[in-house]
This record gives structure tokens, sequence and C-alpha cells, in this order.
């Protein structure tokens, strides 16, 4: 079992990210975990896009 982590500022990278991941391994997927947080950095407010495939 293998794990890959993804962390993107965009979910639209993250998918890509994902995505091409997916169709340059030939694995099978046992389960994805996504996750999202937000935070303040001065007035900008900063995102982060996550997730960690879990494989064989």
């Amino acid at each position: 079992m293998k794990v890959k982590i993804f962390d993107e500022e965009y979910e639209g990278d993250l998918e890509k990210a994902i995505n091409k991941f997916l169709e340059e391994n030939d694995i099978d997927v046992i389960d994805i975990k996504y996750q999202t947080s937000a935070f303040s950095y001065g007035e900008d407010q900063i995102y982060c896009f996550s997730a960690m495939i879990i494989y064989f």
C-alpha cells in the first residue's frame, strides 16, 4: 500500500494534478481523502486544497 499527497492553492489545479497522476499510473485506488483550509494573511484570505490518494 502507498500514498500520494497533493497540495494546491486552487481547487482546479488540484483536480488537474490528481487526474494527471491517475492517467499516468496504473494503480488500484483504495481511497481518496480531501481537505480544504483557509486562513487570513493580512487582508488576504489564503486557501489550501489538498488530497491524499491511498493505492496499491
